[in-house]
């Protein structure tokens, strides 16, 4: 804390002139002729930035020093970098250390550990971010499902007893010290599916202890959508946590045009004392492992046709399912479970047995999208007041909101359809996404924070990952700073690479 002070104060000095000595300012970088947008929802100013090291240190009307190096913006936007509210861009990082994906459209800080799952151990994979630094920042949660199959292995299909429970929290302890911004659960996958609210509560409470949060992919996005929602508003009651819905969505027919409903009901747990919150990702189609439909099917019978019959009426469409790669006959990579249907001169329910049963039997690796969201509920859900932006996305993944996310919401969701100003969507990339996850010092241009920035324009930036082609960069991104580093400049990564890990803000 004392250092952070310190580091503010001089910041204090140097934007009203200098320090109480009369030795010279240190060089830095000066951006000018930019239309800076802070994150805090204010309008935009032309008013000035200037960078020294890692850290903002003047925003206003001033003069640079004779050593600064002045940038002029040309008028773009010059606004925080935008913070990955839930991200899966971890993986695959160390191979792919410039992380094109993320600095393409923005990001500069992403939040991993997402849906249950993390890099174990966390303070190990943080060290190797310290040895081996790559181009973004780095938080990450605490993955439930992670530690759960650590106690508990192959033997995971019931509840936790009191002895694993207590191995479980003790783990999550440990990663908690490391730095975990708190709690994550993926509770509509294997093995966290089995675990019951008593022992995901007892978690969320150490979480709690140690000044964590909780967030979660809900044990339903279906199906069962109401009660979960109720669960997760239950958690953050029982544990007193704040707690974040992920990747908020209405993902089955018979729920759309009920995005009322759900915020109503989200505001009427706020107002009752649960601090609960949301993140989206600006995409009619979800992604996940094909094999996951199998969890659909009742008793996971996959020769229950009312199980495939009930997926393809009520939550998808034949249409709507899309495998981007499926491992056992490659010849269907792309193609939708109806041109499968039709290749194989089959129906559509036989055709997504069987394509299952291949699946499961060589290890459940294909992909698949589900084309399960109405647009009018996105933008809904996106404008609710609580709400920031996540990409949901990878590296290297099968799904366009990897390279495409957020120019996408600056694009389509904001210059296009106007859900919110720039100014309010910007907030929801940066400083709200900053408090929601427990990251300070980041997602304002003010100064004393890091100087992670982005530098677009606003008439042009645009997403063009597709998912016939989701690795194609965005447009309108021209310069993205990390840590006052250079890391994409004109269409360009560059060889530097300042990311840090991010430690939660409570040790």
């Amino acid at each position: 804390m004392l250092k952070q002070s310190l580091v503010i104060f001089l910041g204090i000095l140097l934007a009203f002139g200098g320090c109480a000595s009369d030795s010279p300012h240190p060089s830095g970088l000066v951006i000018i002729n930019a239309h800076v947008i802070d994150g805090s929802g204010s309008p935009a100013q032309m008013v000035n930035v200037r960078v020294v090291g890692d850290r903002i240190v003047s925003v206003g009307v001033f003069e640079a020093s004779p050593d600064d190096t002045i940038l002029d913006a040309d008028g773009f936007v010059l606004a925080p970098g935008f913070i990955d509210a839930h991200s899966h861009h971890e993986h695959k990082l160390g191979d792919m250390p410039e992380a094109l994906a993320a600095v393409s459209q923005g990001i500069t800080t992403i939040v991993a550990g997402q849906d249950g799952g993390q890099q174990y151990p966390l303070a190990e994979f943080f060290a190797s971010l310290e040895t081996s630094p790559v181009a973004i920042n780095v938080a990450s949660y605490a993955g439930h499902n992670t530690l759960r199959g650590l106690i508990m292995g192959n033997d995971y299909q019931r509840h936790a007893t009191e002895g694993e429970l207590a191995e479980i929290s003790a783990l999550l302890r440990i990663e908690m010290d490391a730095g975990a911004l708190g709690l994550s659960t993926g509770l509509e996958y294997d093995p966290g599916s089995f675990s019951s609210i008593e022992e995901v509560v007892e978690l969320a409470r150490v979480a709690a202890g140690q000044g964590g949060r909780y967030i979660s992919h809900i044990r339903s996005e279906d199906q069962y959508f109401w009660e979960a929602i109720d669960e997760v508003i239950n958690i953050g009651r029982a544990a007193q946590l704040p707690v974040q819905v992920t990747h908020i969505k209405l993902a089955m027919t018979r729920w759309w045009g009920q995005a009322d409903r759900l915020k109503n009901k989200l505001d009427q747990a706020r107002a009752s004392g649960i601090d609960i919150t949301a993140d989206i990702y600006p995409y009619q189609a979800w992604n996940s492992g094909f094999s996951w439909l199998t969890t659909l099917f009742p008793d996971r019978d996959l020769d229950r046709r009312d199980g495939a019959e009930y997926i393809l009426q009520d939550m998808l469409s034949a249409e709507g399912i899309l495998i981007p790669n499926y491992i056992p006959e490659p010849i269907y990579d792309g193609l939708t479970i109806a041109e499968i249907a039709g290749i194989r001169e089959s129906d559509p329910a036989t055709t997504l047995m069987e394509l299952l049963k291949d699946d499961v039997a060589m290890g459940g690796r294909s992909s698949m999208l589900g084309f399960a969201m109405n647009e009018a509920d996105i933008e809904s859900l996106m404008g609710w007041t609580h709400t920031v932006i996540g990409s949901d996305g990878e590296l290297a993944g099968p799904h366009p909101r990897g390279f495409g996310a957020f120019t996408r919401v600056l694009g389509h969701y904001i210059r296009d359809r106007n859900v919110f100003s720039l100014e309010e969507g910007i907030r929801k990339m940066t400083s709200l996404s900053a408090v929601q996850v427990g990251i300070v010092d980041r997602g304002l241009i003010q100064a004393g924070h890091y100087a992670d920035l982005v530098l677009f324009d606003p008439d042009t930036v645009t997403d063009r990952a597709t998912p016939e082609a989701p690795h194609v960069p965005s447009l309108g991104i021209e310069k993205v700073w990390v840590n006052g580093q250079l890391v994409f400049d004109d269409g360009r990564v560059t060889d530097n690479r300042p990311g840090k890990p991010i430690r939660r803000a409570s040790l």
